[in-house]
């Protein structure tokens, strides 16, 4: 079988999979290319061991550049007098090596809590980041919280509190920087996020019905994580406009939506809506209906965290040995890893993520098992069937098989746990040629120490 064969079944190579940096070599291990650089994704496990996780930040660096460069491109295709922010949700991923790209290639920030706050904190005044950085505040605000953004807003630094209820209203009265304000829109998507009730943001009567509000400056709601169909961000964007329209008209200083997160994430590989393609609708829509209905059109901020971290690290598991499953399962063989789902990816657990499940080694081989995965730890939940099965090679006498699941950047490392007090994965980086490691593997000892042992 041709390697390019090899490629299409596995889905790499492909920009609209997002595995357009992937490769496989001759020898069937699975490559990853930066420029003139590439990664031996079989020769990082076999020297670092596993689980292991491999962080790649030209990746993030490209998918920022790529999103600030679209939205720049159709503002000026539209002639739309508002400027577009993309404002990075820390919650996301906060590892360091995470962050520093995204600052690098524009990025600005939001943060969730007063700990995420402090990050901003020691990157501002170790000088990080210049003055033109911006950051927003969600979340609930507790006395910390609020004292941490006055003291950075006296320090020089353009943060701007988003008000998300009835306490923080009166919190922030007399609050000399600008602020936002959240709306919980009447308008639900299909998500994983269950969004039938919301408890954040006002209602749009309980907002319009405050009056002026003192400096404000943002409008910003979020209707869902994994928005799988375009047209909802789409009707979204038109409900938010409206409310935006009638908060002007009392607060002219208001010059900004925030569209929030939620741009899915190609985790299955499947035909999907387009970065350019939602983009596109998003600018002309506002184009259409703010100058002409003689409004200022506003500047446009998102925040689609997932969709820039996610595919910039892979996870790698080793397969201890395989065990029999019983006639009539979709899956003939359990493959248990050295890892724990439960522990590493904790979407597979909590909210039935799907991820593309690829060989590190033994890609050429013609031999494929369908299988279900296990982990490590004495908990039944703790396995991934990938929905029916997983197709990875069959086990060989005396080989050690590696696999890899893609997309693991987001969320999955501040969600993770320590289940049977199983250890975390080693964390490298892969930049400009040369590989750092971020976080070594734990022993024993390091897990119980969190534990007061």
């Amino acid at each position: 079988m041709p390697a390019q064969t090899f490629k299409q079944f596995w889905k790499l190579g492909k920009p609209e999979f997002d595995t357009q940096f992937f490769d496989i070599n001759k020898d069937g291990e699975l490559l990853v290319k930066e420029g003139n650089y590439q990664y031996n994704l079989h020769e990082l496990a076999e020297k670092y061991g596993t689980s292991l996780e491999v962080a790649f930040p030209f990746i993030i660096e490209n998918r920022v550049e790529t999103l600030i460069n679209t939205f720049n491109f159709y503002i000026k295709k539209y002639k739309y007098k508002g400027k577009f922010y993309f404002h990075y949700p820390m919650k996301v991923n906060q590892n360091r090596e995470f962050i520093l790209p995204l600052i690098t290639e524009g990025a600005n920030l939001e943060t969730a809590s007063a700990n995420e706050l402090w990050i901003v904190k020691r990157l501002w005044e170790q000088h990080k980041f210049n003055s033109r950085i911006k950051v927003i505040c969600n979340g609930p605000k507790t006395d910390e919280y609020l004292g941490l953004i006055r003291e950075l807003r006296e320090q020089g630094l353009d943060i701007v509190p988003i008000i998300e209820n009835h306490h923080e209203f009166e919190s922030l009265r007399n609050y000399k920087g600008e602020v936002g304000i959240r709306v919980d829109l009447n308008f639900r998507t299909k998500s994983h996020w269950d969004h039938s009730v919301d408890r954040f943001g006002f209602t749009p009567e309980e907002l319009l019905a405050l009056g002026k509000i003192r400096n404000l400056k943002i409008l910003h709601y979020h209707v869902g994580s994994h928005i799988p169909h375009a047209n909802d961000i789409i009707t979204a964007l038109k409900e938010g406009l409206s409310i935006y329209k009638k908060l002007k008209k009392v607060n002219p200083q208001l010059d900004t939506i925030d569209i929030g997160g939620g741009f899915d994430v190609n985790f299955e590989k499947k035909k999907m809506y387009s970065v350019q393609g939602v983009v596109q609708r998003i600018v002309n829509y506002l184009a259409k209906h703010t100058s002409p209905d003689g409004v200022a059109p506003p500047h446009i901020i998102c925040e689609w965290g997932s969709h820039i971290m996610a595919p910039s690290q892979v996870t790698i598991f080793k397969v201890l040995y395989e065990k029999n499953i019983k006639k009539g399962a979709a899956a003939s063989k359990w493959y248990v890893i050295d890892g724990s789902f439960m522990n590493d990816l904790i979407d597979t657990w909590a909210i039935k993520q799907k991820w593309q499940v690829v060989p590190v080694n033994n890609m050429h081989s013609k031999k494929l098992e369908r299988v279900w995965l296990c982990g490590s730890s004495c908990d039944s939940d703790d396995k991934y069937t990938g929905g029916s099965y997983v197709r990875l090679p069959k086990l060989e006498e005396g080989e050690t098989q590696y696999v890899a699941f893609l997309d693991t950047g987001a969320y999955q490392d501040a969600l993770g746990s320590q289940h049977c007090l199983l250890s975390a994965p080693a964390n490298i980086v892969c930049k400009d040629g040369d590989i750092n490691v971020a976080r070594a593997h734990e022993n024993a000892e390091d897990v119980g120490k969190k534990f007061g042992w």
